[in-house]
């Protein structure tokens, strides 16, 4: 079953995002007092720990916590990066849709010079909200059938 191990939250771009009890997803917009969010394609970015593990397993840091790689939703369960562009994620009480695979990460990021490698741009998703809601660990993440 694939669910929510962690939702984060950064009041700034390009930094290390904090662990929150649950967020406010806001149709059209992202999460709320995130600084991803906005009127555009990438208001919500996810990453799996799967991914998170794939790091881990080259030793370079110690510790991985959630939200190190700037995602606001951390999930386990699903493969993220293997969604086509347009799949509908039910997560929480939110409806989300992948709007991105992957991204070109920029210079400076402070991720990457933390961590010495960054899989957001590999295997990070985006999608945009499109039914608003609170999304809370342990949610169950499901993928809604095209139609």
């Amino acid at each position: 079953m694939a669910r929510v191990l962690a939702i984060n939250i950064s009041d700034k771009k390009g930094v290390v995002k904090k662990p929150v009890d649950k967020g406010d997803f806001i149709e059209n917009f992202g999460l709320k007092d995130d600084a991803h969010a906005g009127d555009w394609h990438r208001q919500v970015s996810l990453l799996g720990q799967e991914s998170v593990d794939k790091i881990r397993a080259l030793g370079t840091i110690d510790h991985l916590e959630a939200g190190i790689f700037a995602e606001n939703i951390l999930t386990e369960g699903i493969v993220l990066y293997e969604l086509p562009v347009g799949t509908k994620l039910k997560i929480g009480e939110t409806l989300q849709e992948v709007t991105q695979i992957g991204k070109k990460c920029h210079h400076g990021c402070e991720i990457f010079q933390k961590v010495g490698d960054c899989v957001m741009p590999r295997e990070g998703i985006f999608t945009k909200v499109l039914k608003g809601g609170m999304v809370k660990k342990g949610d169950s993440i499901e993928i809604i059938p095209s139609e």
